[in-house]
């Protein structure tokens, strides 16, 4: 869902000039290389050097090291005089390069050369030809292009409308939609181009699963070799041992992806390619959550060309395929995405407007149970993650307020959920720790402190008080079992209330993760966020999350003084301590790495009783 920039196949060619692109044409293709006289004055556009080669008897179809012949220099410049005059003399127009299978069409298509297209058909090339890298054909390129006369041209000597490339599964409409090219996206559906096709579905669970068995085949296979080699000895499989490894675990791959089973690595595991029970089990089981990366992203793709031109904002060409009978409502073929979901996951709050105007549904969610309204705030307050997050909604005339309060107008729900946590929220929990799974629109807006945002949802019905689900530790192979709970809290099952919005508003996470680097809210406004909360909807001061942390731990662990006082003065409790046995205290003194304590915050607790376990992590 999150934005990925489309990856059209490009062309990357070897050739280049001086000692150093030699040097690596020679060693890739082990000989010297080829003289190609007539590809090299071509590459030049010199029509007069190359009319003079031809003259005097030279190949016309000799090609460079990476297999570039003049007539793909020809159709890569636009050249038709010099397209011409190779074709007279014998030009091979099915000739391809070494790396790609591309043909001069190909590059004539992709560069929009509607004359050397034509040239180049009349002389009998194919219009089908797929390149090796994708099997993206001539078509695809001349749809990105967005020359009509490129498309008509192909179009008209057969090429198939809807035939998809291999790597991703895209049409050339898709190609057209994701480059905003309008015209291009008018002749492809009236040539009965289909608006509704889905582009393949990668099964990220399915995918993680097949690797994991082929890893387990392959170290089992391996150990089979070594026998009984002692630990700490040098030891290096052969070749043949390592080939018969990778068999083995490519056999694997291929049974637990095509065949849907689930396999175990028996102990006893023989150099055997049909090595057999392989127990890989992943995804999610009826009724379980999981909250393991892959389980998380699901499943990308499946996207149709109207999503191809949201995501990339081509507002012109989403109006053009929604006349052309695109439907508004598709949902993505892998985790549900809606059009205007992924609008506004992608900062498009503009066009998001446009789709809910012409009818669009604010309340379809993604597989996550992300909706428009969710995703609106979420956007704008994205955090500062490791991977850069989208600007877009920075050149937008609407703000994400506006977003909102169109799509609340239109029923939008202030209280649905998210079933999952969102993985592309900073890519994984790496800084903030949250998981946001159960939260509502109202929760991620208190978590980013955004007051009219919370006043906005309220006023459309908003519950202020809903928190976010215990969802399953994410453990990564500690072990030692639970430790003892001081906090006296009865315990919280899986699924059970977690994460309030009060804790959202104080700063949950600051004292567990690396939330201070990465969280982005509305500036000077703990203190306002927190007091509307209590004030205005009655949320508790004491109220202690899953964990057993209350809104003072957070405070503490910002070293939020002022918010400490006030949520004193209101009730709180400076003696709590939570499950893994922090006091608030505790959290104001560097309760992780690269925390620094805070020495009048700690001193404040300390008077107010709470006790300082001087475990100070970053000290």
């Amino acid at each position: 869902m999150k934005s990925r920039r489309a990856k059209q196949p490009g062309f990357g060619r070897l050739h280049g000039h001086g000692l150093l692109a030699a040097v690596a044409t020679m060693f890739l293709w082990g000989a010297v290389p080829a003289e190609a006289p007539v590809a090299d004055a071509a590459m030049k556009e010199d029509v007069a050097a190359v009319r003079t080669l031809l003259r005097s008897g030279a190949d016309v179809n000799a090609a460079q090291g990476d297999g570039m012949t003049a007539l793909h220099w020809a159709a890569e410049h636009g050249n038709a005089e010099l397209a011409e005059m190779l074709l007279y003399a014998g030009a091979n127009v099915g000739a391809v390069t070494r790396l790609g299978d591309y043909a001069p069409l190909h590059l004539a298509a992709r560069s929009g050369h509607g004359d050397v297209v034509r040239s180049l058909i009349d002389a009998g090339a194919d219009v089908e030809a797929a390149t090796s890298t994708g099997h993206v054909t001539p078509l695809h390129f001349g749809a990105a292009s967005g020359r009509v006369d490129v498309v008509v041209a192909l179009l008209e000597a057969g090429a198939d409308v809807d035939r998809a490339e291999t790597a991703r599964g895209q049409t050339a409409l898709m190609f057209a939609a994701a480059s905003g090219r309008v015209e291009v996206i008018k002749t492809l559906l009236a040539a009965g181009a289909d608006a509704s096709t889905t582009s393949t579905v990668v099964d990220i669970p399915e995918v993680a699963a097949a690797d994991r068995a082929a890893g387990q085949v392959r170290d089992q296979v391996l150990m089979a070799f070594r026998g009984d080699q002692p630990p700490g000895t040098s030891w290096q499989p052969t070749p043949a041992e390592v080939q018969a490894a990778v068999e083995a675990a490519n056999a694997a791959r291929s049974r637990v992806a095509t065949e849907d089973i689930a396999v175990t690595v028996s102990d006893d595991a023989q150099p055997d390619p049909d090595l057999g029970q392989i127990a890989v089990t992943s995804g999610e089981q009826p009724g379980e959550y999981s909250n393991s990366y892959a389980d998380l992203v699901y499943r990308q793709g499946g996207l149709a060309p109207l999503h191809y031109a949201v995501r990339e904002g081509r507002a012109a060409a989403a109006l053009v395929l929604l006349d052309g009978g695109a439907d508004i409502d598709q949902r993505s073929a892998g985790d549900l995405t809606s059009p205007m979901l992924m609008a506004v996951v992608n900062g498009h709050f503009d066009l998001a407007l446009d789709l809910l105007e012409r009818g669009a549904d604010p309340n379809l969610p993604s597989h996550a149970g992300l909706t428009p309204l969710y995703a609106a705030i979420n956007t704008y307050w994205a955090p500062k993650a490791r991977y850069p997050q989208q600007q877009a909604y920075r050149q937008q005339q609407a703000t994400h307020l506006d977003v909102m309060q169109a799509m609340l107008e239109a029923g939008a729900d202030p209280n649905a959920r998210l079933t999952k946590h969102l993985w592309f929220m900073e890519y994984t929990f790496s800084q903030l720790d949250v998981d946001t799974r159960g939260s509502t629109p109202f929760w991620r807006a208190a978590y980013a402190l955004d007051l009219p945002a919370m006043r906005m949802l309220v006023a459309y019905g908003a519950d202020p008080n809903i928190p976010t689900m215990k969802a399953p530790e994410r453990r990564f192979g500690r072990g030692g079992g639970d430790p003892a709970d001081p906090s006296g809290l009865p315990p919280v099952p899986i699924d059970g209330p977690d994460v309030y919005p009060i804790h959202a508003a104080t700063g949950h996470a600051y004292g567990t993760g690396f939330a201070g680097v990465s969280h982005t809210h509305a500036p000077d406004a703990w203190l306002p966020a927190v007091k509307y909360l209590v004030e205005e909807h009655g949320a508790d001061v004491n109220a202690r999350d899953a964990n057993g942390f209350a809104p003072l731990h957070w405070a503490a662990s910002r070293g939020d003084n002022e918010v400490i006082r006030y949520l004193v003065e209101q009730g709180a409790d400076a003696t709590v301590v939570s499950r893994r046995g922090h006091t608030t205290a505790d959290m104001a003194n560097g309760p992780v790495q690269r925390i620094s304590p805070f020495p009048e915050t700690i001193a404040l607790l300390e008077s107010l009783g709470s006790k300082n376990n001087n475990n100070c992590v970053s000290c």
